[in-house]
C-alpha cells in the first residue's frame, strides 16, 4: 500500500523556513478504530526536497514518531522564494506520494526592519506637523483675528 501525501504549510522566518507537517491517514483499523500511521509503523522517515531557482535540494532523512510535527529549515537566502515537497516513508514500506509544492519568501531583517521605520517616521511626522499649526496658530497666522475698524471703536 502507498502511504498517501503528508499535509504540508509552510510559513517564512528570518532567513528561514518553518515547516509543519501532519502525516497521511491510514485506511486501517483495529477493533473498528482507525489507526495513525505511528500506531502501525511506530516511527517514519521523512524527506523534504527544498526547490529555488538553482534546482532541486533533498535535504538529509529525518525521522518522526508523532502524527503533526514541525521542522525549521535554516539559512536560507532572504527574499528568496522556496518550495517545499515532503515524502513520508517506513521501513517496512518505502512506497509514498510526495505532497503538492508549497511555495513562500524567506523573511529578511531589512524588510521588518523597514517597516518599523516607515512607522516611526510617520508618526514623528505627524507629530512635527501638529506642533508646526499649532505654533503658527498661536502666533496668529491661522484665525488670525482682525481687530474692529476705528469707526466701530
Amino acid at each position: 500500500a502507498f502511504l498517501g501525501p503528508p499535509e504540508v504549510n509552510i510559513s517564512s522566518c528570518l532567513n528561514c523556513l518553518n515547516v509543519t507537517i501532519k502525516l497521511p491517514t491510514s485506511h486501517f483499523r483495529e477493533n473498528g478504530k482507525l489507526l495513525s500511521l505511528t500506531d502501525i509503523y511506530k516511527e517514519l522517515n521523512y524527506d523534504i526536497t527544498l526547490k529555488t531557482l538553482d534546482g532541486e535540494h533533498k535535504r538529509p532523512r529525518e525521522k518522526t514518531a508523532e502524527e503533526i510535527f514541525n521542522t525549521v529549515i535554516e539559512e536560507l537566502y532572504p527574499n528568496r522564494n522556496y518550495c517545499v515537497s515532503v515524502t513520508v516513508s517506513a521501513s517496512l514500506n518505502e512506497h509514498s506520494t510526495s505532497s503538492p509544492w508549497k511555495c513562500v519568501t524567506a523573511d529578511s531583517v531589512v524588510q521588518q526592519d523597514y517597516n518599523i521605520v516607515a512607522i516611526a517616521g510617520a508618526v514623528c511626522f505627524s507629530l512635527m506637523l501638529a506642533g508646526a499649526l499649532k505654533c503658527l496658530h498661536a502666533a496668529g497666522y491661522i484665525h488670525q483675528k482682525k481687530p474692529l475698524p476705528r469707526t466701530l471703536v
